[in-house]
């Protein structure tokens, strides 16, 4: 468990930065607009297993070990660019007979759940966030020792930031289903995806990402 006392507090914090727009906002909304409801919500479901992955690494210790090597920071942030730019160009160059015939098209859905997944596991500043975000809510005043803790606090934070996401779709999905029926939509659909792939990658790759520093 944690401790119930600071449970308002950490709430208050999460709904703030859920309402932060981000890399994972820009893609589940894209994907929303571009694809229809189906395709949101499986990007939403992936972006909720990567989130629950990092707060798993968190709880084990093994993210604050990462965190504090440069070196591995770097290495994640190039690599998650180099994805999201590979992703990106995919997209582009795909013949407009590939968009999908209808909005539930499960092949689709599953592709943006594996890109979900992969663009916040390589995105360094999501690791960073959960190393330094959820200790500050851990308590000294329980017996639950800080890995169990961190775990409840991430946990708490996926639940909820799933619920966000699927709002925002059913909203964004309302919009996208008329535009699939739009020839000249669904000839750029994968363009405009390409787009945003894109401007995560650039939005990754030149952003600064700095290791956490112990002070003793």
């Amino acid at each position: 468990m944690i401790d119930l006392s600071i449970l308002p507090v950490y709430l208050t914090a999460v709904i703030a930065l859920l309402l932060i727009p981000g890399p994972d906002m820009l893609l589940i909304a894209s994907s929303s607009l571009s694809y229809g409801r189906r395709v949101g919500i499986f990007a939403s479901l992936g972006n909720a297993t990567s989130g629950i992955l990092l707060t798993l690494l968190a709880s084990l210790g093994v993210s604050a070990l990462i965190a504090m090597s440069p070196i591995a920071l770097q290495v994640l942030r190039i690599a998650g660019g180099a994805y999201l730019l590979k992703m990106g160009w995919d997209c582009l160059r795909s013949n407009p007979s590939d968009a999908p015939e209808v909005a539930n098209d499960r092949n689709l859905a599953r592709t943006l759940y594996r890109r979900a997944v992969f663009t916040n596991l390589l995105n360094p500043k999501a690791l960073l966030f959960f190393v330094l975000f959820l200790p500050q809510f851990v308590s000294t005043h329980i017996a639950t020792s800080s890995g169990e803790q961190m775990l409840v606090l991430g946990l708490i934070l996926n639940i909820l930031g799933l619920l966000f996401n699927l709002g925002m779709v059913i909203m964004i999905g309302s919009v996208g289903k008329s535009l699939l029926n739009s020839d000249r939509f669904r000839n750029n659909q994968h363009k405009v995806m390409g787009f945003v792939f894109f401007v995560l990658a650039i939005w990754l790759l030149a952003s600064e990402v700095h290791a956490p520093m112990l002070h003793g």
